[in-house]
């Protein structure tokens, strides 16, 4: 398979499937990628950091659980929404730029929230927190299907996701050791100066980049309408639609139980949150592990493999946990839940980015606020039902929703494939 097509041609997806013709492959300096990583490593931590501190929020500020899963909640609804803004912004002033400037802003964000003299603050906070990370992920995916082929795609999301993938890692451990020895401002501190950092190392690496990966889009009347009318272009393919209405399930069936893992560990084998962390933190490094072998797992078991099988990887894993009467069990268990989830979430990632090239801003955009609307709707729903089926109902019902989502996506993606 040759690494640059026509632009008129077509191109052979893993698992052997025709798709659209993708750009040819931009030269890039040394460390445009990394930099987009350390970004999302930052972004990974913020994600995750509150997860082990729920049980520490919820009495210090006299809370349920429940309730204060709500800092959670509110950091995933303001970054999916806040998708529609930096979607057609990356398009418009240069994916790379904005990405840059949005690193600087959760600076700042994420110092108001270590800062917060109140619960109702600290709500406040992370929602702009969630807000500015918005521009990271997302348009760093689209960017790199602006200048990347598609058949080369897939390994390097990969290789970037590993600086996500590293971050929800370090956000549970940081979080979890923040719960047994410092006080919960503590890792907002450090974060926010991690992001200072990287954002200015992001400015920097946009200057050296070739014009052709900055790339910007002319204004065309007005941004409102512009805005709109691109995402009603990327609603309006069938296909688009299909991978939207998935990532929104996904993220509520994995993550509306995953948000309570930490604490499930912690209650059940009455083990330090701390401890409970480190366990969980393995979910990253089973991630990892689907970076570094990402071509290999593409090759062996193309798209709808990769889908069936993460799925199912998932699915075990969250039941292992919810029903294993010792706490070891959640060891493999949680490594095995990462693999399975970056199987099947970078499935989803990929079709995202060809699933309106034309758009790719705004379909990524589109894309992340889904998964991260139904993160903030899978957590709301699985915190209210807590108090009556417990944490391991809420991830026994996470596993159920996985399996449902990826068998019927891999069942659709086989099906759409055949009339490309």
């Amino acid at each position: 398979m040759s690494e640059a097509m026509s632009s008129k041609a077509a191109i052979q997806a893993p698992g052997g499937f025709a798709m659209p013709a993708s750009p040819p492959d931009i030269q890039l300096p040394r460390g445009a990628l990394l930099g987009l990583s350390i970004s999302a490593f930052g972004s990974g931590i913020s994600m995750r950091v509150t997860d082990p501190l729920l049980p520490g929020l919820a009495k210090e500020f006299s809370l349920t659980l429940g309730h204060a899963a709500l800092v959670i909640t509110v950091f995933a609804i303001a970054y999916g929404f806040s998708q529609l803004i930096f979607g057609p912004l990356g398009d418009r002033f240069g994916k790379y730029r904005v990405i840059a400037w949005g690193t600087i802003a959760c600076a700042i964000t994420t110092a108001a929230c270590a800062m917060a003299p109140s619960f109702e603050f600290l709500l406040a906070a992370r929602a702009v927190a969630g807000a500015s990370a918005a521009a990271i992920i997302p348009l760093a995916m689209a960017w790199i299907g602006d200048v990347t082929s598609y058949e080369r795609r897939q390994p390097i999301l990969a290789r970037f996701m590993i600086g996500q993938v590293l971050g929800v890692s370090a956000g549970v451990l940081l979080g979890g050791y923040a719960a047994d020895h410092l006080h919960w401002r503590t890792p907002f501190e450090g974060i926010a100066v991690y992001f200072a950092l990287g954002g200015f190392l992001l400015l920097w690496m946009n200057k050296h980049l070739p014009d052709a990966a900055r790339k910007t889009s002319p204004p065309q009347g007005s941004a409102m309408k512009r805005m709109v009318s691109e995402f009603a272009q990327v609603l309006a393919v069938p296909w688009a639609r299909v991978v939207l209405l998935t990532v929104f399930a996904e993220g509520a069936s994995i993550f509306g139980a995953f948000a309570f893992m930490v604490t499930h560990v912690h209650q059940v084998h009455g083990i330090p949150l701390a401890m409970a962390g480190q366990i969980v933190m393995l979910f990253g490094f089973g991630g990892l592990c689907f970076a570094l072998s990402a071509r290999f797992l593409v090759h062996r078991l193309g798209e709808t493999g990769l889908c069936r099988w993460g799925g199912v990887l998932v699915a075990a894993s969250y039941i292992i946990v919810a029903v294993s009467s010792s706490w070891w069990w959640a060891i493999p268990a949680s490594f095995v839940s990462g693999l399975g989830f970056y199987m099947l979430h970078n499935t989803l990632q990929i079709n995202a980015t060809q699933m309106a090239p034309e758009r790719r801003g705004a379909a990524v955009a589109a894309f992340a606020a889904s998964y991260f609307i139904g993160q903030s709707a899978g957590i709301a729903l699985e915190g209210a039902l807590i108090p009556t089926i417990g944490t391991a109902g809420a991830i026994v019902l996470g596993a159920v929703g996985v399996t449902v989502v990826s068998q019927n996506f891999a069942r659709l993606m086989q099906k759409h494939r055949r009339k490309v």
